[in-house]
């Protein structure tokens, strides 16, 4: 399969877990109608709360596994491809702190990759909020992920992720054709970057980026910033929201790429590795 349609789905979380996978679950089926056969979610889809992190964690870890479950039954009853934003999972009963995990499903319900954000949001940002420090709650992934789907190659990377070009390369030197990025930018900050970041991102490494994005007001000092947005290789921003929820559409074409980087052979090109600290 070279062309096939993929959505990036944009969401304004709450701290309600049923009100947050009935918002996913609708934005879902509106993909599945537009036949999107990959679907992205946002990070934070099912629980917006720092506060509720570690509890839904334990519980997706080693109890009812509501949001794995939810996500597993989605992909099979619409024959599609998720990758489901991010996943509290917590590495004992015992942990404080937990993994923001992106698990890539596939169109028969089955977890085939998960990726473990790498680089926590500790940063001080000029908004109502004015301190973020992920680190308190979240424990940082250690590996890229890139896997095989009939569609080409397909990696992840999460939210604070797309200001460090070195993990996108790591994903390049495996042959990624596609990278889902679920987020939660703050509006302050991706007003200022995100698009300009995740553009670098598509050309630099010549593949089609995803950006699912939460999009709209979620409590009295944390707001972010929408722009869910499908970027091609070469730059260009095909399908792209505003802010409030959104399904973002567009069709790609796989099989360019190959064209693309023969054209232009960054690959063969490249003068410097990068190694993992």
């Amino acid at each position: 399969m070279e062309k096939l349609r993929v959505a990036a789905l944009q969401m304004v979380s709450g701290k309600q877990l049923d009100d947050n996978l009935a918002s996913a679950q609708r934005l879902i089926a509106q993909a599945a109608r537009e036949n999107a056969k990959l679907v992205v979610l946002p990070e934070n889809f099912a629980m917006f709360s720092t506060a509720s992190q570690q509890h839904l964690g334990q519980q997706e870890a080693f109890g009812e596994r509501i949001v794995r479950q939810f996500v597993s039954t989605q992909a099979r009853k619409h024959g599609i491809w998720i990758v489901a934003g991010t996943i509290p999972l917590a590495p004992s009963a015992s942990s404080e702190r937990v993994w923001a995990a992106s698990f890539v499903v596939n169109d028969q319900g089955e977890e085939c990759g998960r990726f473990d954000k790498i680089h926590l949001f500790d940063v001080d940002v000029a908004d109502q909020q004015g301190s973020y420090r992920e680190s308190d709650t979240f424990i940082p992934g250690d590996h890229p992920l890139v896997v095989s789907t009939p569609f080409g190659r397909l990696g992840v990377a999460v939210c604070y992720d797309i200001r460090f070009p070195e993990l996108f390369r790591a994903m390049f030197d495996s042959g990624v054709d596609i990278i889902a990025v679920p987020a939660a930018f703050t509006l302050v900050t991706g007003k200022a970057h995100w698009l300009a970041l995740l553009r670098a991102r598509a050309i630099e490494n010549q593949c089609f980026i995803i950006g699912a994005n939460q999009g709209g007001v979620h409590s009295a000092s944390r707001t972010t910033s929408g722009e869910s947005v499908i970027i091609d290789a070469w730059g260009t921003i095909m399908q792209q929201a505003q802010s409030g929820e959104a399904c973002v559409v567009a069709e790609i074409d796989v099989g360019s790429l190959q064209r693309q980087r023969q054209a232009m052979p960054i690959k063969q090109h490249m003068r410097f590795t990068i190694t993992p600290k």
